[in-house]
């Protein structure tokens, strides 16, 4: 007999005994199916099931010579066995693919782990999907082939809110207004990003918005969380006790100026699971139900042990994650837990945030905006726009100076519309390409001034969409422009492009920048940059690619994802000389980049549609909220 129609077999028997019940996680059990002595007892009863089911079946076609309409509820049983070893080879096959293993079914890699979730649809933080297909076999007997296909096509998938993301995901939160969305891209709801309540043990949240009461139904009444939140007017760093177990935090402003308008969360599972999360949503039930928001997370493992803290390192994701938390006011706060009601909170100091948990799958780069002035290379390039130069770098996406330059063409797509000036937006765009801002110091500010306008598209709703949106001018109250600002004489009105959501008549409060490079042509109509083999750049600073890359595997631009609207109070001013740079940032923002590899990538991660419409002069303005007579009436 065929090994894999025993294994069918055995299979089959071992379905029959569970009674039909299936797992919507990827379940591999610490024995393997080839235990012999077993095997060959279970293989014993699963022939005679199948002889029986053979006699059945031959007793009911007789029956159904005389009742037709009875036919379809058996299949011989040479049917029955086929389909299930094309069953178990399938299953075999993903198996291999599960375990790493690509020699036998025996295996001689290290067994994995009893239980894994699976997500259905990863994106990479590089950018590129990774789809995952369910691994779990049916658990269903059938009676018949038919009955064996609706059985699995009727298996329900695994519920987000129990999906694990270890490469990370970038998805459009669920709106009420768009859903099934238009594109078909997967969402995330608040309950699918923070999983189950009773399985968290302590969480980490920040937000500008936030409505306690709202949030607080999202957690277990005995879990402690820590809340970072917007300073009053003072602009005072404070901490205290708001409800049980919840400690709300807020972060110094100079003078009460700017805001705490970044949007994360910590989750920390009793598992010992980490889940990182970088939102554009704020902590109220608007943000999550009638305009369109963003979310990227990852989870992350506890490591096998902790690693030595270096001080060292200030430039990975974590080491920045946690002098994110330090500027934010989460010290005081963990402090205050750690000494009252919750001493075994899982991060006992926020250096094992780095220490104990293992962040080696986490390919994004955070791009976070500190409030305060920040002097010299060492802490600008820490923070702000400088922060996204260096990250662009640290890609290996710098576009190069000079004629060997590439062209990059950026959108920026926000909530939020800052007071421009053209050296702003050059000095921005200059750090978009991964340019160090040291010339840019270095070049005489009457000339920065003069400069023309690059390659920038400020991605902003008009007031025909606004009204053209499923709730009117009423749902606009959470974009911002202002008349002073689109009229003013020097205003880069010709930059602007309507946004539109890709997945229906929906604001967005999403902040993104999609950077692509743009093809030059030469004399000739042909694309300057070479065909087949990558080169590098003749700037003398811009560091070569390797001979053997293939265009087609590098980048073509970088998306960015986060808090940040395209303003200078969020991205930071530079000032001084090349030599001791200033930055003064007004805002605490975060957000991430990464790489995009193609046209797909783009689409993919894209929540606005493309190309952007441009304003037409004289006709298309910006939505305007002291404008409107549906505001002022309310």
């Amino acid at each position: 007999m065929d090994e894999d129609l025993e294994r069918a077999l055995a299979l089959s028997l071992q379905e029959s005994q569970t009674n039909g019940s299936s797992s919507r996680a990827i379940s591999i059990s610490d024995s393997e199916d080839d235990d012999d002595d077993r095997f060959q007892s279970e293989l014993q009863r699963a022939i005679e099931a199948s002889k029986a089911e053979a006699s059945r079946s031959t007793m009911q076609s007789a029956h159904n010579s005389e009742h037709p309409s009875q036919s379809s509820r058996s299949t011989p049983a040479a049917s029955f066995l086929s389909e299930r070893a094309q069953m178990e080879r399938e299953r075999l096959e993903r198996l291999k693919r599960v375990r790493g293993q690509d020699a036998d079914d025996r295996g001689h890699s290290p067994p994995p782990a009893k239980r894994q979730h699976v997500s259905s649809s990863e994106i990479h933080a590089n950018g590129r999907a990774n789809n995952v297909a369910s691994a779990s076999s049916s658990s269903v007997f059938p009676g018949s082939l038919a009955s064996s296909r609706a059985a699995s096509a009727a298996r329900p998938p695994v519920p987000t809110s129990e999906q694990m993301f270890w490469d990370g995901e970038l998805r459009p939160t669920a709106n009420k207004h768009s859903e099934p969305r238009q594109d078909g891209k997967p969402t995330f709801r608040l309950t699918e990003v923070l999983g189950l309540k009773s399985d968290i043990s302590f969480a980490i949240i920040a937000s500008y918005s936030t409505s306690v009461s709202w949030i607080y139904e999202f957690f277990a009444p005995s879990t402690p969380v820590i809340i970072v939140a917007q300073p009053d007017q003072s602009g005072q760093p404070t901490m205290r006790n708001i409800l049980p177990n919840w400690v709300m935090t807020v972060p110094f402003l100079r003078s009460g100026r700017g805001c705490q308008h970044m949007k994360f969360m910590l989750i920390f599972y009793k598992t010992g699971r980490l889940r990182v999360v970088i939102s554009t949503a704020n902590l109220v039930d608007y943000d999550w139900r009638d305009i369109e928001n963003a979310v990227w997370l990852q989870d992350l493992p506890l490591r096998s042990a902790p690693i030595p803290h270096d001080p060292k390192v200030v430039d990975d994701f974590p080491s920045i994650m946690q002098n994110v938390l330090r500027a934010v006011n989460v010290r005081p706060a963990l402090a205050n837990m750690l000494a009252n009601d919750h001493p075994n909170l899982p991060l006992q100091t926020i250096s094992h945030l780095r220490t104990k948990w293992d962040w080696s799958k986490v390919k994004v780069k955070l791009v976070p905006s500190i409030a305060g002035k920040h002097e010299g290379w060492p802490n600008v390039i820490l923070t702000g726009h400088t922060r996204l130069m260096k990250a662009v770098r640290d890609m290996g996406l710098r576009t190069g100076k000079g004629q060997a330059a590439k062209d990059l063409v950026i959108e920026c797509q926000g909530s939020s519309i800052g007071t421009y000036s053209t050296q702003w937006i050059n000095e921005f765009y200059w750090s978009a390409r991964g340019e160090s801002a040291e010339d840019w110091l270095d070049e005489p500010k009457t000339k920065r001034a003069k400069l023309p306008l690059p390659p920038v598209k400020v991605v902003f709703p008009s007031l025909k969409t606004v009204r053209d949106s499923v709730l009117d001018e009423p749902g606009g109250g959470t974009m911002f422009c202002r008349t002073n600002q689109w009229e003013a004489s020097k205003f880069p009105r010709e930059l602007f492009h309507d946004s539109n959501s890709s997945g229906g008549r929906v604001l967005m409060h999403t902040k993104m920048i999609i950077a692509t490079y743009r093809s030059k042509k030469s004399i000739f109509g042909t694309d300057n940059q070479s065909k087949g083999k990558g080169k590098e750049l003749s700037d003398s600073e811009t560091e070569p690619e390797s001979d053997d890359i293939e265009i087609q595997n590098e980048p073509i631009g970088w998306a960015y994802v986060g808090s940040h609207n395209f303003t200078p109070s969020a991205w930071g001013t530079l000032s001084s000389s090349g030599f001791n740079p200033v930055l003064n940032v007004v805002n605490y923002e975060l957000g991430i980049i990464f790489p995009l590899y193609n046209a797909k990538d783009v689409e993919r991660v894209s929540c606005f549609k493309r190309p952007a419409r441009k304003y037409v002069s004289g006709q298309d303005r910006p939505w305007i909220q002291e404008e409107s007579q549906v505001l002022r009436q309310r």
